[in-house]
């Protein structure tokens, strides 16, 4: 008769399996990253009481953001072209072929 860790069945072997690893070490695993995703949520807002708000609101935020930056950009191309375009223009005036 061989002692054959196979031919005896352990409960606590496929609770091992089935969790990925020892309980205490999974549930440690668990805690650490709920705290760390829990930080990241928190830092874009998001309130685990009132989730969907918080969901809608990120949206909302998304949404301006979008287009605040596109009015920072129109803005910026503005102040640019005061400068840029009567340069250009200048050079292409000064730059066009002479006649004959």
């Amino acid at each position: 008769m061989r002692d054959d860790i196979r031919d005896q069945p352990a409960n606590d072997d496929r609770m091992t399996r089935f969790l990925g690893g020892s309980p205490m070490a999974v549930a440690f695993r668990l805690i650490l990253m709920s705290i760390l995703v829990g930080v990241v949520l928190a830092a874009i807002g998001l309130d685990p009481w009132n989730i969907i708000t918080s969901i809608r609101l990120l949206f909302e935020r998304i949404w301006d953001l979008g287009f605040d930056a596109i009015n920072g950009l129109w803005r910026y191309f503005l102040l640019g072209a005061v400068i840029v375009i009567p340069i250009w223009l200048l050079t292409r005036l000064a730059s066009t072929p002479r006649g004959r």
